[in-house]
């Protein structure tokens, strides 16, 4: 029985017209390659401009009644390039003046936003004799504008099941009104996700401009070892993080499904890449710790106060006042009378006198102390738990690289332990952690 697989093909490989030739042959190369997702054109180089961005520019451009035209041109080269490059039939100009009269009628900013997919995808199928499926026609969001799983992946099955090879442009999908709804920027891998669900693909290829997951951030780490297997769980503490080269929401739709996920890398087709998947298979040797990632721009608001571990709903009072001011909290560390809310600073400094008021009317706290500069770096790893010693050689790198731990927690699942450090340790802790760990 032959299998099938759903390839995602990100921005950075279908830039132009000799990436997108390096697509089809990838897509060529294996016939189980089925249905494919596309997102926007994206840079051609450091100094270019991804197509959706100047898409969302057209649109500002075009709501402050301002001259959008020469914009909206831009947007036409560009395509028009890719269509002579790859040397196929395609009626730029028309298409442009389709988006450009449905501008007139004033739809909201996400229609002019999911154009650069919708064109993509439409030259895509078009160079590989494919039959183009438009998102819109296949995936739904409710009247809240939420998406609507059950109702999106029966149609999406339903649409596909006939139809050997499609491409499906990713980022959005449609209202109950008809109108364009866009999942948030890099909603393609979410767009990949849902048709491998959909389709009950046997894997959902996620190709991009890297090899895959690397274990610590290379800006900061000389050849950190590449991540090839990694757990769904793995992935989220580390995407949470920052470090992932997939939009996390993506994970949602084929884990459900137990469809592992493979990212892959365009420009170098044979590199294996990283295997996403519930579990690790069998005979797969890894290191305890499977990756470290971090974050600046940290605020923790420590709280302090006499018995509080005997005051029922403290937590829940102190937790509620950053919620109604709209502010996530994202480690919440406790003592016997102390508790730590750990937030972002920007959005903290936006609500700081507000929150410190009513925290002093309701909770009556006898000390709050505000830490700034943090950051937050977490040591993610499923086989820590089965391994003594990991937390000891954390703190022993820290110390011995001269570096003051502000702040420790650990998630429930011992699957990885945070740390919080001064902004200015931020890298060397990254360093000694990973020389410690993982090099």
């Amino acid at each position: 029985m032959s299998r099938t697989i759903t390839a995602k093909f990100g921005g950075t490989s279908l830039a132009d017209a000799s990436q997108i030739r390096k697509v089809a042959d990838i897509i060529k190369s294996n016939p189980e390659r089925r249905y494919v997702v596309v997102s926007a054109p994206g840079k051609r180089s450091s100094s270019d401009i991804k197509v959706t961005d100047l898409l969302y520019s057209c649109y500002s451009e075009f709501a402050k009644g301002d001259e959008y035209s020469g914009t909206l041109a831009k947007i036409k080269e560009r395509y028009a390039e890719i269509v002579s490059g790859l040397g196929i039939t395609f009626d730029v100009g028309a298409e442009i003046e389709r988006i450009e009269d449905e501008l007139r009628r004033y739809p909201p900013a996400d229609y002019l936003a999911s154009r650069g997919e919708y064109l993509n995808a439409k030259i895509t199928a078009s160079f590989l004799g494919w039959t183009f499926v438009d998102a819109a026609e296949v995936i739904f969001f409710d009247d809240n504008g939420h998406f609507d799983g059950e109702r999106t992946f029966m149609a999406v099955n339903a649409k596909l099941r006939d139809i050997p090879h499609a491409v499906i442009p990713g980022f959005y999908g449609s209202m109950p009104d008809g109108s364009i709804k866009t999942f948030s920027r890099g909603g393609s891998d979410i767009t990949g996700s849902i048709v491998a669900r959909s389709t009950q693909s046997d894997i959902y290829e996620n190709w991009t401009d890297v090899s895959g997951m690397l274990s610590a951030d290379p800006r900061i780490v000389d050849r950190p070892r590449p991540i090839t297997h990694i757990t769904y769980n793995e992935l989220r503490e580390l995407s949470y993080m920052g470090a992932s080269v997939l939009h996390e929401d993506a994970v949602f739709p084929v884990r459900k499904a137990g469809i592992p996920i493979n990212i892959r890398n365009t420009n170098s087709p044979d590199d294996p890449g990283t295997l996403i998947a519930a579990s690790i298979p069998e005979g797969i040797k890894r290191s305890p710790v499977t990756g470290i990632a971090g974050r600046k721009g940290f605020t923790s608001i420590r709280i302090e106060k006499s018995q509080m571990n005997g005051e029922t709903g403290f937590g829940a009072r102190l937790l509620y006042i950053f919620a109604r001011n709209s502010i996530p909290f994202e480690h919440c560390p406790t003592g016997i009378d102390t508790i730590s809310v750990v937030v972002s600073s920007s959005a903290f400094d936006a609500k700081r006198e507000e929150i410190l008021r009513e925290l002093k009317n309701e909770l009556s706290p006898d000390f709050v102390m505000i830490e700034k500069n943090l950051a937050v770096i977490a040591v993610v790893g499923e086989g820590m738990i089965s391994t003594r010693g990991t937390a000891a050689k954390i703190f022993g790198a820290l110390a011995e690289a001269g570096v003051n731990i502000r702040m420790i927690d650990q998630g429930s699942d011992e699957m990885n332990i945070i740390i919080g450090v001064d902004e200015a340790d931020y890298e060397k802790s990254i360093t000694a952690l990973y020389g410690a760990m993982i090099g």
